[in-house]
């Protein structure tokens, strides 16, 4: 007969549970959001009291399989399996717990969606990349990445004549101009302790191109990490601004006239200790190889909205064509020179906006990679020239939602690692969102998008 456990140890709690719990008490949090990204890009989420936090932990909380079918205008397509009846659960992470220093009293987590009985869901988006983690494992490899977003800080001021609101820059300094650093000054040193809080180390901030335009990169992390990291900074660097009456968006364009903002995504390719990128075996070219081949469909995941392809543009460094070269940044992929003899080689993705999905995009990158490597493909010549310098030699990348809509559809790996629910779910959002974007002018688009994003 097996023995009975004893009641002390069926009472006593996780330890990750009763860690999470006294930090709540300690730092006085009421309030614990669990988040997750949707199709449409979106960061959504529900929130439990501390004191049912213990319970929620093991259980999550109960959500509609509906919003995985509703897009960022929040209009809910038809997609079969996510209508009015169904119910899965939003689990937290617990080891992502963190306190939001922009909302006090409140603390994050990232969370899967996972079906009644606990199992994986179909359309959990987080569950995509784990995947896509376990797939490349199987092979040998882990992958270090980080997203390098840009984002565009003003206020958000109605309009004269009732249009939409616009967003007024905080300033019109020059690239990387001293007095850019100080117009922003208050605002950044806010957004950096919120951020290193929250455990995501600063590496770099400057202002950028455009108007208002900032960009501030976080170190690297292991793939599952980085794009936890990307939701948390694209919420913190929203939340920061708005407890100082300002706006902050991440939209690709969210003006017409000015520089779009990226999220390039850095990658490096490890087996064990070594990064096979710094070595001669042919696992960087046959890496890229999967990305070039895969490019026209992974801009469907990467640059998820109708607004990135106003950004995704010749002669804009967001990497309009589908080629590679070292330090090129106007090729899509560009083979960085490592900083200094202990550096280590990555690679750069420039058609990469935070309008997207972080988990998809990062996933669906990791699936065209280890297809390059699996099959040993080969990326083509090496770019040191502007593309768009030479008419017609070089492929030119998707110029609207639906033309990479149309090339995710017939890039068959793609499609196969998402799925049938995802895929289906995915595609009729997208689709949704270019058709409503279709029937309204640039102005709508970009204020619905600098209001999500």
């Amino acid at each position: 007969m097996r023995d009975r456990p004893s009641a002390t140890k069926i009472n006593q709690p996780d330890p990750n549970v009763r860690r999470i719990l006294e930090r709540a008490e300690l730092e006085g949090i009421e309030l614990i959001r669990f988040l997750y990204a949707d199709h449409g890009g979106v960061i959504r989420g529900k929130a439990a009291s501390r004191s049912r936090l213990a319970e929620r932990l093991d259980t999550g909380i109960g959500h509609t399989v509906a919003m995985m079918a509703m897009n960022m205008l929040d209009q809910l397509q038809e997609v079969e399996h996510l209508g009015p009846v169904g119910e899965v659960r939003i689990v937290p992470d617990p080891s992502t717990y963190v306190p939001l220093p922009h909302a006090p009293g409140a603390a994050a987590m990232l969370s899967d969606l996972r079906a009644i009985d606990g199992s994986p869901w179909d359309a959990c988006p987080r569950t995509f990349l784990k995947d896509a983690i376990g797939a490349l494992a199987g092979d040998g490899y882990t992958l270090m990445a980080a997203f390098e977003p840009e984002f565009t800080l003003g206020r958000r001021l109605p309009d004269p004549s009732g249009g939409p609101d616009r967003l007024l820059p905080i300033d019109d300094s020059l690239c990387y101009a001293n007095s850019g650093f100080d117009t922003a000054h208050d605002y950044t040193i806010k957004l950096i302790h919120a951020l290193e809080t929250q455990g995501l180390r600063v590496e770099h901030y400057h202002p950028e191109l455009g108007a208002g335009q900032q960009e501030l990169s976080v170190r690297h992390a292991p793939a599952l990490r980085a794009a936890d990291n990307h939701v948390l900074y694209r919420e913190t660097v929203r939340g920061v601004a708005m407890r100082m009456s300002m706006w902050a968006t991440l939209a690709p364009k969210p003006l017409p006239d000015q520089a779009g903002n990226g999220a390039h995504l850095h990658l490096s390719l490890w087996r064990d200790t070594r990064n096979v990128f710094a070595g001669g075996d042919g696992e960087l070219e046959c890496f890229i190889g999967g990305l070039i081949a895969h490019l026209p469909a992974l801009t469907a995941l990467t640059c998820g909205s109708v607004n990135g392809f106003r950004r995704l543009s010749p002669r804009s460094w967001a990497g309009a064509y589908a080629v590679h070269g070292p330090d090129n940044r106007e090729a899509a992929i560009r083979i960085c020179s490592p900083l200094g003899e202990s550096g280590e080689p990555n690679l750069e993705l420039k058609p990469s906006d935070s309008s997207a999905n972080p988990y998809l995009s990062l996933g669906a990158v990791i699936h065209a990679g280890l297809d390059g490597l699996r099959r040993k493909l080969d990326p083509g010549e090496a770019v040191g020239i502007d593309p768009d310098t030479r008419p017609g030699r070089y492929p030119r990348l998707p110029t609207s939602l639906d033309e990479a809509l149309d090339a995710l559809e017939a890039d068959e790996l793609l499609m196969e690692a998402l799925g049938p629910l995802r895929r289906s779910a995915y595609l009729a959002v997208k689709r949704s969102e270019a058709v409503a974007f279709s029937a309204r002018d640039a102005a709508y688009e970009c204020f619905q998008h600098m209001r999500v994003f």
